[in-house]
């Protein structure tokens, strides 16, 4: 199945803790049997309303051929986590 996640990691994180959440999150996906197709980093941008007190965040889109469990994982360890502020997984037409 093909999918695409969306999140937003907090805005107040250092380059490098920042850089470390994302590769961790990667490394749930394809330690999962998932195959990352595509991957964009989006930047900081103004989020359209505040979430968590924040008005800000690091926006990263990837598109991916996995597993139901690796989404499951990721979605379970996302909800888990204290530096995404926000993520979104939308299953593709195949």
């Amino acid at each position: 199945m093909n999918y695409e996640i969306m999140f937003i990691v907090r805005p107040d994180m250092e380059e490098a803790n920042l850089k470390e959440v994302v590769s961790s999150f990667e490394n749930t996906l394809t330690s999962n049997n998932a195959k990352i197709l595509n991957s964009k980093n989006m930047g900081q941008r103004e989020l359209a309303y505040e979430i968590k007190k924040y008005k800000r965040g690091f926006y990263y889109v990837y598109q991916i051929e996995a597993p139901v469990e690796a989404i499951n994982e990721f979605d379970r360890l996302a909800l888990i986590s204290e530096d995404l502020i926000r993520h979104m997984i939308i299953r593709l037409e195949d």
